[in-house]
């Protein structure tokens, strides 16, 4: 019998769609709670779907887990993770009309007194340097009295994060007090309601309306700079022991703060032996993410947060040792691991679409793996579609025979075989 995943998402994130392909290829059963027209449901790899509401996340994500008993929850962005947490907390108090509920998270996610660690930069940074773990100096922020007590103590440039933050919106470098100040203030204050209506009323996404009508301020932290360039890592873990990883260099980025579009594949010991090290000292189960600075002059590898949650490259198998599904697959059933086949031998992994919709022209799409799923073209043009709302081009040409929008013309014979493919998959 195959056991059951049920993924947790509140926002329509594509890799997500690839990470719940890859879980069912390893032999799990997928299910989902998640908005509705999720790009999920464009694949029919979740036997069903359970809709996900802003203005009841706990109840939304409590009535999936009673309605499809999962072996394992996977939360798949930050804010599923909050809510997963928070439904744990919920759950303990209600004694034992919760321990179904409480059994499950703890199953899939490790030790309860971990969960506040994933949320809380400062104390994570903390119990790494207990681990002997490099980490950049980190300072709690409340005010501006205590921002100006730091500075004058700081070297810039150096970096302030509001915990919570994801995708890079909550990251600011500074190179003087006068940005520091703005910067906190920025990083600080509650969402502006026009952004969080607008957010709520174009993506279906509500989760900054109580920020915003509520007031509520951000909490910041400053992080010494380390000069360099960054790194991440994704592990499957279970019980406090890592069973697969991949550890990869940044090579391209959105913006500077923003997520990766390009990444490569790199043997790093150093980043592999601390997230091992926080993954038994947390006693963590699930996937993880970590982020890395390596440092430009010795090579260091210095931790600068953790990902309690799935990350963007989950899905890909890449040898032995690098299928985070397969692994969890095995250690949740007690089967041997049967690892999906090699997706490609080249070390430079473009992520699609986020490279693409960066530059159509960009020699990574050439020179590195794409990963498109030509399998899913139904997939694939709903990405392409969401794409051309969100912005004036995208990037597959437009033919006659095409009843599809299409993208600006780009006249590299790569885009041509993007068309010629998906047209070929419908």
């Amino acid at each position: 019998m195959r056991p059951t995943v049920l993924i947790a998402m509140t926002s329509r994130w594509f890799p997500m769609v690839r990470l719940a392909m890859a879980l069912d290829n390893a032999g799990f059963t997928v299910d989902a709670v998640c908005l509705p027209y999720h790009p999920l449901q464009k694949t029919g790899v979740a036997r069903r779907t359970y809709t996900f509401h802003h203005f009841s996340p706990l109840n939304s994500i409590a009535k999936a887990i009673s309605a499809s008993v999962p072996d394992i929850i996977i939360p798949g962005d930050d804010l599923s993770t909050i809510h997963v947490h928070a439904l744990y907390r919920r759950e303990i108090a209600r004694g034992r009309k919760g321990a179904l509920i409480c059994n499950v998270i703890e199953r899939s996610l490790g030790a309860p007194s971990s969960f506040p660690l994933g949320h809380d930069r400062t104390r994570l940074l903390e119990i790494a340097e207990e681990e002997g773990i490099r980490v950049p100096k980190t300072e709690f922020l409340t005010d501006v009295d205590q921002l100006r007590e730091w500075g004058a103590r700081a070297s810039f440039p150096a970096v302030l994060k509001s915990n919570g933050s994801s995708g890079g919106e909550g990251v600011r470098i500074v190179h003087n007090m006068e940005e520091a100040e703005r910067a906190f203030r920025t990083l600080q204050a509650p969402p502006l309601f026009a952004r969080a209506a607008k957010r709520a009323l174009l993506d279906g996404d509500k989760s900054l309306l109580w920020p915003s009508l509520l007031r509520k301020r951000s909490v910041l932290n400053a992080q010494s700079y380390v000069p360099g360039h960054e790194a991440t890592s994704t592990v499957a873990c279970w019980q406090g022991t890592v069973l697969a990883a991949l550890h990869f260099e940044v090579i391209n980025k959105t913006n500077p703060t923003g997520p990766a579009t390009v990444l490569r594949l790199i043997d790093c010991p150093e980043m592999a032996l601390a997230a091992e090290k926080i993954v038994r000292r947390l006693n963590l189960s699930g996937l993880i993410g970590f982020d890395f600075m390596l440092e430009g002059r010795t090579g260091n590898a210095y931790l600068i947060e953790m990902n309690p949650r799935a990350t963007q490259v989950g899905h890909l198998p890449l040898g032995p040792g690098r299928d985070l599904p397969a692994a969890l697959y095995a250690a949740i059933t007690g089967e041997p691991v049967r690892e999906a086949p090699q997706v490609t031998e080249n070390r430079v992994i473009t992520l699609f679409p986020p490279e693409w919709k960066l530059n159509p022209e960009s020699p990574y799409i050439r020179s590195g793996y794409h990963d498109v799923p030509w399998e899913q073209p139904a997939l694939v043009r709903a990405c392409v579609l969401s794409a051309k709302r969100k912005r004036s081009q995208i990037f597959i040409r437009k033919e006659p025979h095409l009843p599809h929008p299409s993208p600006s013309p780009i006249e590299e014979p790569y885009a041509e075989e993007f068309a010629t493919r998906v047209e070929s998959k419908s």
